[in-house]
């Protein structure tokens, strides 16, 4: 069993990679910092896991995992992240993971969730499935970020975080122009008049720190 690992900190990969070899024996192990590195990795051997955080430099996870299982189909996904729940993990599973794990539980729900995964299923954690359960039963009560499109969803939190128009172009290599537009639809959605207003909605939902 070959595992690849995704964070852009070293001690959580290692910390990871102990929790896995306890949970696997015998499993082989290796390592990414960013998004780049993960396609790398693909591009050259073959895995039967990855486990990757959904905040790393460059890429956003989401956009990577979307790359991923458009290439490879068939290879689980672990996602991790410090977002609650209620942010991204339908987002995530939509997008083809397998599981979506918040960090502050890795250590208890990440060997659970590997055994089960390997074995050809889904992982969804008790805290996800009440989410799930309010849902369906209030589905119309719902959050104006949830209104937003993913990549709207990501330039939102950019903008929010004080990145400028051009580093958000660069960083998802499309023009300006493209990203004018996209913040004009966030601004309709959320009912939103500023940048300002936008950071602290962000801040208010734990959006960005």
């Amino acid at each position: 069993m070959n595992i690849l690992i995704a964070d852009d900190h070293a001690v959580v990969r290692r910390g990871l990679k102990d929790i896995l070899a306890d949970a696997i024996p015998g499993a082989n192990f290796s390592e990414a910092s960013d998004g780049d590195e993960v396609l790398g990795h693909l591009a050259k051997s073959s895995f039967g896991l990855l486990v990757l955080d959904i905040n790393m430099p460059g890429r956003s996870g989401l956009d990577v995992l979307r790359e991923i299982k458009e290439a490879h189909p068939r290879l689980p996904v672990i996602i991790l992240s410090m977002q609650p729940e209620d942010q991204y993990a339908m987002r995530c599973l939509r997008a083809g993971a397998a599981a979506y794990i918040n960090k502050d539980s890795a250590p208890e729900e990440l060997a659970k969730a590997t055994k089960l995964i390997l074995n050809g299923n889904r992982y969804v954690s008790p805290r996800l499935m009440d989410t799930l359960v309010v849902q369906l039963n209030d589905p119309g009560n719902k959050s104006p970020h949830e209104l937003l499109s993913d990549r709207e969803l990501e330039v939102m939190k950019m903008i929010a975080s004080g990145v400028p128009l051009t580093e958000i172009a660069d960083r998802l290599h499309v023009s300006v122009k493209t990203v004018s537009t996209y913040r004009a639809r966030i601004m309709e959605k959320m009912n939103t008049k500023s940048n300002a207003e936008l950071t602290r909605y962000a801040v208010s939902c734990q959006l960005i720190d």
